[in-house]
């Protein structure tokens, strides 16, 4: 059954570009300070406060604790108005723990307040991507996300630019201040401008009546297939930069490598949209593993500067689509609670940014070199691909809007 797209909207474009907006800068807070920061911050940190490689990964590994601790809040909670008012707590949290970097050496409360820092990620992610999906569909929009998931790509710009800037005149602690006071310009709009969920009367209904729910091997196969998306993000986050930032004419330009990611990762989106349009979401979603297959593979058989950011930009603009295409399926086939339906899948991607981090640590330790953690990677993503062709077989793709919120 066709969605809302060719029905006439409840409310102007400026209304959804607003509530969209919204959305936008709580990605680019929750996600791209909040979260991706440390990622051009640390090699920083490492030379200027002194901090060790061990440390370094253990905030790295706290953040995704984090991130998952905020997936199953999201996911246990049923309520639309709690989700909203956690999502609210999540943009605090966001900034509070961003500026509060700056004021602490503590390895331990580094640890707690990247902790902080992940789990306010849900705000953009999750929580931002289920409201504003939601009121799409109930004012009757196309129910596309691909101008929300943009703030995942303008974060890692944002990010990554501030520190190449700043770190010409700033120390540490002042840049994560600065960041800090950053994320002030967009607190305001990502709280101010999120409407509250709607709650219809018990009984009342849209003008179309909700698809059966998916099949609970349809859910076990896609939450499998998005493990495996998860395995090619982490892997990718942590080896694009530091393999680009080893070759010569990159050395010590890793936060503009973070900028050229962020910079295939915003148009992304709307490419994504489009092509899941025209030829459907897993389709579109089968072409976004392959291509980010490739993107794992051609730095394990080649060091050619050209070839290593043809894959970091493959990277950035599938990574943040495969996030955009899956939260969208999911969120249309739920809709009645697409939030946390979004969540109980994330919760599968947040566990493989656990795993893998250690799988791709002991293949490293086996062979002494990360071209074949790339190579293991590659091959988890064709996994993916596998189970996602798994699905489409087990179930045609249809697409729903709720009969009530």
């Amino acid at each position: 059954m066709q969605s809302s797209d060719h029905e006439t909207p409840l409310t102007t474009d400026a209304e959804r570009y607003r509530v969209v907006f919204a959305g936008v800068c709580a990605l680019i807070l929750s996600v791209g300070l909040a979260r991706f920061a440390y990622t051009p911050m640390l090699p920083v940190m490492q030379q200027e406060a002194g901090m060790s490689p061990l440390i370094g990964g253990w905030l790295a590994t706290f953040i995704y604790i984090g991130y998952t601790t905020g997936t199953l809040m999201a996911m246990l909670i049923k309520d639309p108005l709690r989700r909203y008012r956690l999502y609210r707590l999540c943009l605090i949290l966001a900034l509070a723990s961003t500026l509060a970097m700056g004021f602490v050496t503590n390895a331990i409360v580094w640890m707690l307040l990247r902790f902080i820092g992940g789990l306010s990620g849900i705000a953009g992610m999750l929580l931002a991507s289920g409201l504003v999906l939601n009121w799409l569909i109930r004012h009757r929009h196309r129910p596309r996300l691909g101008l929300h998931f943009t703030g995942a790509g303008l974060g890692i710009i944002v990010s990554g630019i501030s520190v190449s800037l700043m770190g010409n005149w700033l120390s540490w602690e002042q840049q994560w201040i600065g960041l800090g006071l950053l994320g002030l310009l967009f607190f305001i709009p990502a709280w101010c401008w999120m409407p509250r969920p709607e709650v219809l009367p018990i009984g009342q209904t849209a003008s179309h009546a909700p698809v059966a729910a998916s099949s609970r091997r349809w859910l076990v196969l896609m939450a499998a297939a998005y493990f495996c998306a998860g395995c090619g993000y982490v892997v990718g986050a942590t080896f694009i930069v530091d393999i680009l930032e080893a070759l010569p004419l990159l050395s010590g330009n890793g936060a503009w490598v973070w900028v050229i990611v962020g910079l295939a990762a915003t148009p992304s989106t709307f490419l994504w949209d489009n092509v899941a349009h025209r030829i459907g979401q897993i389709p579109a979603l089968l072409l976004a593993y392959g291509l980010q297959m490739l993107s794992m593979l051609l730095p394990a058989i080649s060091d050619n500067l050209v070839v290593n950011l043809i894959s970091a930009a493959l990277w950035g603009g599938t990574f943040v689509g495969i996030v955009n295409l899956t939260l969208t399926l999911i969120g249309r086939r739920f809709p009645h609670n697409p939030s946390g339906a979004m969540a109980g899948l994330t919760l599968s991607y947040s566990v493989s940014q656990m795993v893998a981090p250690a799988m791709t640590g002991y293949v490293m330790m086996l062979t002494g070199q990360y071209q074949s953690a790339l190579l293991t990677t590659t091959a988890v993503m064709a996994m993916g691909i596998a189970l996602l062709l798994l699905t489409h077989w087990l179930e045609p793709e249809q697409q729903s809007v709720p009969a009530q919120a």
